[in-house]
């Protein structure tokens, strides 16, 4: 049967990286989906782990053949999902998830219905700012750029199914495997999963 893509998007500091870490090391059924950027790697990143790191012309050529599901341009880089690995994954039975932007989530949902949109939270822009300051690899300059882009960000989160407020990270991993597990027990995922169940529904008593 079909895996379940699931997509999560945050603004930069909401900490959504974090969440999706903890529930990948809780839910060994669970992959991640690791997206190309044209992004310079941050201290600690290795290529093919958190990100598919690749110059601009490449990533443009990909773009252009159509190997990208979705892709944006977001704080002056490019970043985009394997179409070809996501939908091996997603055929395979694999169960995926997605760390994007508002956009691309938008272009992930067009492509498979069936996905499910995660919206994080901060329990406020001051906290925003904090966490952004309390990172260290930001100048003055990007962390304004950060609060005023997250502003817009966070004004498309009606478009998501599912809202999580990151105030006490316990919580909002809880929350984010509830909303995993949820998706795994819809009636089409149950139905293909257990059809032995179902059988009896058709007999006559």
């Amino acid at each position: 049967m079909p895996g379940t893509l699931i997509t999560v998007t945050a603004p930069s500091g909401a900490g959504k990286t974090t969440l999706v870490r903890e529930l990948l090391r809780r839910d060994p059924n669970l992959r991640l989906s690791v997206s190309y950027t044209t992004r310079v790697p941050r201290e600690g990143e290795e290529n093919g782990r958190e990100y598919h790191f690749v110059e601009t012309g490449r990533f443009l050529e990909m773009r252009n053949s159509g190997q990208f599901v979705e892709w944006a341009k977001v704080h002056g880089n490019y970043y985009g999902t394997s179409r070809v690995w996501l939908t091996e994954q997603i055929d395979e039975g694999c169960d995926v998830i997605l760390e994007i932007d508002w956009q691309g989530a938008h272009q992930v949902r067009q492509a498979f219905p069936g996905s499910v949109s995660v919206f994080v939270l901060p329990p406020s822009l001051d906290e925003l700012e904090n966490r952004l300051r309390n990172r260290g690899t930001d100048s003055e300059e990007t962390i304004a750029l950060r609060l005023r882009a997250a502003l817009g960000e966070m004004r498309h989160v009606r478009e998501f199914a599912y809202v999580i407020i990151n105030d006490r990270l316990p919580v909002a991993i809880a929350e984010l495997a509830a909303i995993v597990q949820v998706a795994r027990l819809r009636y089409t995922n149950q139905h293909k999963r257990y059809p032995q169940y179902f059988s009896f529904l058709a007999q006559d008593y």
